[in-house]
């Protein structure tokens, strides 16, 4: 990708997917893994990820974090990519940041899985979220991926059972839906962000929004 000036301040959508579209997480432990390294590399500390994870298992997210290199607003890991909403807050994070989790995840998922080589497409994509409508609306469209699983032709047909495919999105483990859900950010940092969706509520509300926004706009 050509080079991008994140600003400090501004928000951006990061995401990547596995080469050749293959799929990059294909169990629990993996996405959990990939969770892990979210939360304990984002730090300008040098640590060794592994070391953590085998001594502090799933106590991992109490470890207070130094010096963030960034803010998440949302994430979504997908079975073959995974989704970010991010905004740096020192000179050059998102670049430090995204380079020190995609090669600590792709160096576990090598050796697990007797590979090598490169696991993502290159080095991620960023698209500046250069105005308040369209950062408020990529908190519903990140969130929103899991509704595929449940019903892949929903963005062409509407959703089948609209109940269901709410409640995957609502319920689905690899997100942070459930952070907004509970109150209680782990991973990611909103106040950070504008108040956009500050709560459970407001982001029900704006992920109800959008899949009935499909479904009354079908031809």
């Amino acid at each position: 990708m050509r080079k991008t000036i994140f600003a400090h301040g501004e928000v951006y959508h990061i995401y990547n997917r596995g080469v050749e579209r293959r799929t990059t997480f294909t169990s629990p432990s993996e996405y959990k893994r990939f969770l892990a390294y979210l939360y304990i590399l984002n730090t300008e500390e040098s640590i060794r990820p592994a070391e953590l994870i085998e001594k502090h298992g799933d106590l991992l997210f109490t470890l207070p974090r130094e010096n963030p290199l960034v803010a998440l607003g949302a994430y979504c890991l997908m079975p073959n990519h995974f989704h970010l909403l991010a905004t740096p807050t020192v000179e050059g994070g998102i670049s430090k940041f995204m380079h020190r989790v995609q090669t600590a995840y792709t160096m576990y998922f090598n050796t697990k899985h007797k590979r090598t080589g490169g696991l993502f497409q290159g080095t991620f994509k960023a698209e500046h979220a250069d105005y308040d409508a369209y950062a408020k609306y990529l908190y519903s469209y990140i969130h929103l991926n899991p509704a595929k699983l449940a019903d892949p032709l929903w963005k062409e047909f509407g959703a089948k059972d609209f109940n269901k495919v709410r409640a995957f999105v609502r319920n689905y483990p690899y997100s942070s839906f459930g952070e907004y859900k509970s109150g209680e950010p782990v991973i990611t940092d909103p106040s950070k962000f504008p108040d956009y969706v500050s709560n459970k509520k407001d982001l029900e509300e704006h992920i109800d929004f959008w899949l009935n926004f499909r479904q009354n706009n079908l031809p």
